[in-house]
């Protein structure tokens, strides 16, 4: 992924501060980092398990098998690590804001880059359509047609945008200890709730023309 989002020896006490919290499964850990990173960075069980061997034979976290279940745990050793790297902790989580903040301007840069190329596409596609049907001249009609097949596209691009940007605000907020108000989602629902309804208003109008 670029930007990456953990440095080179980052994820290694970030793993250790996750543990320091509480206990944890292979794919806690995984969702913790997911969720920490508002849905921008989900590591492989590759990339973690390894780590965490790592960790283990380091004597800073040790672990336990329930059934098919391995729960691991952070040592006393493990948490003075971490309590002697609190100032490189600090770092490693402004660094992941600046990181996941970037990540999601890259997103919003990939659908105005994507429009650009759809702009393109439908560009060439009318000229071959022009091409093809000489024998009949153009409509306004056709015209009309084109332009709001481009719309739909630039209406999903739009709504794809603002899910990306306000699903990374949520999650990153909550992961930080941030607390979400159920009256926030509320009015987050009842906004969705009326442009949806002004543009199905807005639609039946123009059919009624």
């Amino acid at each position: 992924m670029s930007p990456a989002v953990f440095s080179h020896g980052d994820l290694r006490l970030y793993l250790l501060s996750l543990l320091a919290e509480s206990p944890q499964h292979g794919y806690g850990i995984i969702q913790a980092l997911t969720d920490r990173t508002g849905g921008t960075y989900t590591p492989s069980a590759g990339t973690i398990y390894p780590r965490l061997a790592k960790l283990e034979e380091e004597g800073l976290v040790t672990k336990t098998v329930d059934g098919r279940t391995t729960i691991y745990a952070i040592t006393d050793a493990g948490r003075a690590e971490v309590s002697s790297r609190e100032s490189d902790l600090a770092g490693i989580e402004a660094g992941l804001t600046d990181s996941v903040r970037l990540i999601a301007n890259e997103v919003r840069q990939s659908v105005k880059e994507a429009m650009k190329s759809l702009r393109a596409d439908l560009a060439t596609a009318e000229k071959d359509d022009r091409r093809s049907s000489k024998e009949r001249p153009r409509t306004p009609q056709d015209d009309d047609r084109l332009t709001s097949r481009e719309e739909v596209h630039r209406a999903d691009a739009v709504i794809n945008a603002f899910r990306a940007r306000v699903r990374t605000d949520l999650r990153t907020h909550v992961a930080k200890g941030g607390l979400l108000p159920a009256s926030i989602v509320s009015e987050l629902e009842d906004g969705l709730d009326a442009a949806a309804k002004a543009v199905t208003s807005a639609l039946a109008g123009l059919s009624g023309r």
